[in-house]
């Protein structure tokens, strides 16, 4: 898999794709991540990452990235209109832990959503407490200019 080219890239798309990278790499049983905005579309991905972490993790599939992106959109939607139904407020974020895996579902900003596919035997405290990280770092940097370039960039990427 390659990486699509920063070349072009403002400095804060490349950090942010720097703190995505980051994320896979350094936070064990990550599996991939996806930066997804309020309308669905994928800003950033863990396949335009190098194709293993530390201790040779493989990434995952070509297309699991879009796969997970369409997960969280969902998982992001279904929930804040739960929250709204039940008068909640608004959904800081959403865990699904399933037998073989779990997802994870943060709210960035203006309704953007980050979301993370794990193992099973991830520490889920460590995962969200990084995932926090991402987002108390990303949230003041994702700006339409911004995510209309990552926008672009994946669009791009072969």
């Amino acid at each position: 898999m390659t990486a699509p080219s920063t070349y072009g890239l403002s400095s804060q798309a490349r950090n942010l794709q720097w703190l995505l990278t980051d994320l896979v790499e350094e936070v064990p049983g990550v599996n991939s991540v996806a930066v997804v905005s309020s309308d669905g579309l994928l800003l950033l991905s863990s396949e335009a990452a190098p194709e293993s972490g530390k201790g040779g993790r493989p990434k995952g599939p070509r297309g699991a990235s879009a796969d997970l992106a369409t997960i969280v959109s969902g998982l992001g939607s279904l929930t804040t209109g739960a929250a709204s139904l039940m008068e909640f407020g608004s959904v800081k974020q959403t865990m699904v832990a399933m037998e073989n895996g779990s997802v994870f579902v943060m709210s960035i900003s203006d309704g953007s959503l980050l979301g993370v596919h794990a193992t099973p035997d991830c520490d889920m405290g460590v995962v969200a407490y990084h995932m926090a990280l991402f987002v108390g770092r990303a949230g003041h940097v994702l700006t339409p200019e911004v995510r209309s370039e990552l926008r672009q960039s994946m669009e791009n990427t072969p």
